[in-house]
């Protein structure tokens, strides 16, 4: 037998032994949770896995993953319960029907995935501090949006109102309640948002179970395993800025149901949104999941507290997608975690060096560069191997572009959603997301419009330097105070503030140098129309906005910033380290603008802009050429 299979063997064995112990040692715990049945106490390790009185009732299950059949861990490891007696009653005393709850997870799951449940615990996904934080602040109750919170510890100011009202079914300490699948319309479920699975089988058999009023019992159980899916993702990822349907190239319109004829064109989704195609992600388009790039050591976390999202994500494009050589690991450097998921999904590149993130050094052991230096990764959905391509020579090759991310040039589309008024109706009922209750009064958004367009561009300053990411509108908005009887503040505030945003709606193809450095939206100034005007010896940049000018701050109302002026909001950005372009940087772009009026993309000069910049040509231009004047 090879050393690398005996490896596999030996790592499955070590994998049972664990699971074994655990099990025995979670028996010889006190297994109570509910306060009714605390006297009851079971001694656990008196019942070995496969003589628990549950198969008596529970026969033929089938379903399982394999190192969750109850034929060596047993059933109580999950589901806790009283495995000595044969009474119904009393074998279901302290039971959990759905495990995998956070507010059980310690009891079940977490027995045997210590590490896997202290990460999530501290997981954004949990916590959804950056969340809180964003919103604390624009409602005037912190004085940054740097401040670390958990959703599930906050009480009924305005703010927090707003949260629970509007935003607080998207984390993963919300309840998973009810049986069956996880769908689009799901919210939370701990550890089940993204592990559990259904067959058709399994649904079937729940379907029967429920009709015959709990009297026929399933003989297929849904699986908990690693073989995630877009749909775990969806439910949560597919709000804010809509990065699940955005991937699947759908963008979100106001149109009710019942106004959409064109079926190509349009899709409506379980909740009843109704989505416009704009084009998918090429990963998509190529049949990849969310996992095969956000892989669990990103997904869970590491165990660390963030303030914001772009804190705790670990992966860059150029981590698959690398210029010269790429960062590599071998089998044998691969840590606990990620042998397991190479064991489950039955990898037989041993022998292969295997990509990692350079960020935090985590593994993508779904990737591989074979004995002709090529790097392929297997996709998490089919098995498919993708051959992944090198960065292209063209990307960043003059200084001025080395700052923009892969996301500034090859996203074909972000969503802009842009006219958000918020009153507090303190008649209207509401449904407090968190509690999961219905209550007298609720924050009420009124939305102008959705759209979609290339992105803007962002400044992200930081210590490693300065860098242009796409940005979208993040809260152009309004807020009544004075309608929310616990309000602070008086009167009206109005926001505008863009946020910097991955969009995943890559191509292949880059947006065309004009798309920047001659598009009004690009530049931060709204969508309109921006010209350049050649008057004798003096060039001038003009811009007629799309929208309507806000009476509030004299901006249209799509707008990030004045055009070709400094902006006078205190606050432009969700984020203390982004901001849009200053005045110069706008009037650099604008003067490549102006070249591009004559000169193509691919022109001699323009190429030779990309190379040394365009400061190096200014001193060589022609009489033909008319540079703006921006005084």
């Amino acid at each position: 037998m090879p050393l690398q299979s005996l490896k596999l063997v030996k790592i499955f064995w070590i994998f049972l032994a664990i699971i074994v112990l655990f099990s025995f040692w979670f028996w010889l715990k006190d297994g109570n949770i509910n306060p009714e049945y605390s006297d009851v106490e079971v001694d656990y390790s008196s019942v070995p896995a496969n003589k628990e009185s549950c198969f008596g009732c529970h026969i033929a299950n089938a379903g399982f993953s394999s190192f969750h059949n109850p034929e060596l861990i047993g059933c109580v490891a999950c589901h806790l319960g009283n495995p000595e007696t044969n009474d119904k009653d009393e074998s279901h005393k302290n039971m959990v029907l759905i495990p995998g709850n956070l507010s059980d997870a310690e009891k079940t799951c977490g027995t045997c995935h210590t590490d896997e449940l202290n990460r999530i615990q501290h997981s954004l996904m949990t916590t959804n501090s950056g969340l809180v934080a964003v919103d604390k602040f624009v409602f005037g109750e912190t004085d940054s949006p740097d401040h670390s919170f958990d959703i599930r510890e906050i009480g009924s100011s305005p703010a927090d109102d707003h949260l629970r009202e509007l935003c607080a079914n998207c984390h993963l300490g919300a309840e998973k309640k009810e049986y069956g699948a996880i769908t689009q319309l799901s919210r939370g479920g701990g550890c089940n948002a993204c592990h559990l699975n259904y067959s058709d089988k399994a649904l079937l058999d729940l379907q029967v179970y429920e009709e015959s009023d709990k009297k026929i019992l399933p003989k297929v159980h849904p699986s908990t395993d690693i073989f995630v899916n877009d749909t775990h993702c969806f439910g949560c990822h597919s709000r804010s800025s809509r990065i699940s349907t955005n991937y699947m190239g759908w963008q979100e319109t106001l149109l009710n149901k019942d106004e959409v004829a064109d079926k190509t064109a349009y899709k409506v989704f379980e909740d009843e949104r109704v989505y416009r195609y704009r084009g998918e992600d090429v990963h998509h388009a190529k049949g990849l999941l969310c996992i095969d790039c956000h892989s669990s050591h990103e997904v869970m976390g590491d165990g660390k507290s963030y303030l914001h999202e772009e804190d705790a994500v670990k992966l860059a494009c150029a981590d698959c997608h690398f210029k010269d050589k790429p960062a590599t690991l071998t089998y044998d450097q691969l840590d606990p975690e990620s042998l397991l998921v190479f064991m489950h999904r039955n990898y037989e590149h041993q022998d292969k060096k295997m990509l990692k993130v350079n960020k935090d050094q985590h593994p993508l052991v779904n990737t591989y560069i074979d004995e002709n230096n090529e790097t392929y990764l297997l996709g998490k959905k089919d098995g498919k191997k993708h051959l992944i391509k090198k960065q292209s020579d063209l990307c960043a090759r003059d200084e001025a572009h080395q700052s923009l991310s892969c996301a500034s040039c090859h996203s074909q589309w972000a969503p802009r959603c842009i006219g958000c008024h918020n009153t507090y109706e303190d008649k209207t009922q509401g449904y407090d997301l968190l509690d999961k209750k219905f209550k007298t009064g609720t924050w009420v958004e009124h939305v102008f419009d959705f759209d979609a367009d290339l992105p803007a561009m962002a400044v992200r300053e930081s210590e490693l330097g300065k860098s242009i990411e796409p940005a979208i509108p993040g809260m152009i908005m309004t807020i009544d105070h004075d309608t929310h009887k616990k309000s602070v503040q008086k009167g009206e505030s109005f926001y505008r503030l863009y946020a910097a945003n991955a969009p995943h709606t890559t191509a292949k193809e880059v947006r065309d140098c004009a798309s920047c450095h001659a598009n009004s939206a690009a530049i931060g100034y709204g969508k309109g129309s921006l010209t350049y005007v050649v008057n004798e010896q003096s060039g001038k940049w003009l811009f007629e906005p799309e929208f309507e000018i806000n009476p509030r701050d004299g901006l249209p109302e799509d707008a990030w910033i004045p055009f070709l002026s400094p902006s006078k909001a205190k606050i432009l950005s969700t984020r203390t380290n982004v901001r849009p372009l200053d005045v110069q940087e706008q009037e650099l772009i604008l003067l490549v603008g102006s070249c591009l009026q004559c000169h193509g993309d691919n022109s001699t000069i323009m190429k030779e802009a990309l190379k040394t910049g365009i400061n190096p040509l200014l001193l060589k231009i022609s009489e033909a050429c008319i540079l703006p004047d921006f005084k």
